[in-house]
């Protein structure tokens, strides 16, 4: 019902002028709901890990994902027309290069504490800045090249190579990190045309054929056995999932699904400078599970690193948004790019 003004006084009316009259409070709100929907997403993938093949895990996310993007966010964007596309060869590689940067991270969750592969995978941004150097041919200036190098400093100290602590899978977010730097150059240098749903949707596909053309060729586990917590993670046979696991694999594709959605809209609705620092808001909740879920307790290493990476990443999104530059977010493998 309308008000004498010709106001919509319903509840959807109220949320319309809500989200018109302050468009960058709800574009945050979306990217905080986002990156919860993703800390949760990880924890539970970690949770899996001990049991299940990551290209089983792969495979029902994307499913589900799927699902729900063509149940819900297809018709909201126009129908299935929309997947009609010119630029398929574009959304296979954008789609090999998120596959990469996904199994990269996932894979690390196996044996490196939570917190520190989410906080290793935030020197994306900083990637991003030296990359577009030589691939794009932009200029950075001193005070971004120093925020970079801070920022692998922190990396450096998290890593910690030549101490007796060091471990080659910590090398798999910073492997994800570059995957994603890859990706957002490419798409900075030939844009994008199509909408956000039709970019999913072939996301989602190049996940579901890479998790059955694993499932395919190791799926009953024929090259496991080495002892090393990611290949096993990776080769493992597929197991039918208990009740209980079924539910925490269901729930991993709705929180990708809903996060994806959310951050799509957080960006949408926001200007991405004010909006891609609240992306670090995830960095509590996953030390949040790494210790209640995991009893991974940061250590003063891991807590360095994150003031380090995050402070970097932070001042390069400001100092992008003084120059007026398009700012490159940090969590795009959860975009659906």
């Amino acid at each position: 019902m309308a008000d004498p003004a010709g106001n919509d006084s319903s509840v959807i009316g109220r949320l319309k002028r809500v989200v018109f009259e302050k468009p960058n409070l709800i574009g945050i709100l979306c990217v905080v709901g986002a990156v919860m929907c993703f800390a949760t997403q990880d924890m539970l993938i970690k949770w899996l890990s001990g049991g299940y093949p990551l290209h089983q895990i792969v495979f029902t996310r994307a499913a589900v994902g799927l699902t729900i993007l063509m149940m819900i966010f297809v018709p909201l964007e126009g129908g299935y027309q929309i997947l009609k596309t010119k630029h398929l060869p574009l959304h296979i590689l954008r789609g090999c290069a998120v596959v990469m940067a996904n199994m990269c991270f996932f894979l690390s969750l196996a044996s490196v504490p939570l917190a520190d592969a989410v906080a290793m995978f935030y020197i994306a941004p900083l990637l991003i800045t030296i990359l577009s150097i030589p691939i794009l041919g932009e200029k950075v200036g001193i005070r971004r090249l120093l925020a970079v190098i801070g920022g692998l400093i922190g990396v450096i100290v998290m890593v910690q190579p030549g101490s007796g602590t060091f471990q080659l899978a910590t090398l798999l977010p910073l492997a994800a990190a570059l995957f994603y730097s890859l990706l957002s150059i490419m798409t900075r240098k030939i844009g994008i045309r199509d909408k956000a749903s039709t970019m999913a949707f072939y996301v989602q596909i190049t996940f579901i054929f890479v998790g059955i053309g694993f499932g395919v060729l190791t799926g009953d586990g024929r090259y496991a056995g080495g002892g090393n917590p990611q290949l096993e993670f990776l080769l493992r046979a597929w197991a039918w999932p208990t009740q209980a696991d079924a539910l925490v694999m269901l729930s991993v594709g709705v929180l990708s699904g809903a996060g994806a959605y959310m951050i799509s809209q957080g960006y949408r609705l926001a200007e991405a400078a004010t909006a891609a620092p609240f992306e670090y808001t995830s960095l509590p909740l996953s030390v949040f599970w790494s210790v209640v879920i995991f009893a991974e307790i940061p250590g003063v290493h891991t807590w360095i690193g994150i003031v380090l990476i995050c402070g970097s990443g932070i001042y390069v999104f400001y100092r992008e948004s003084v120059r007026g530059r398009k700012v490159a977010t940090a969590r795009p493998l959860r975009v659906n790019k």
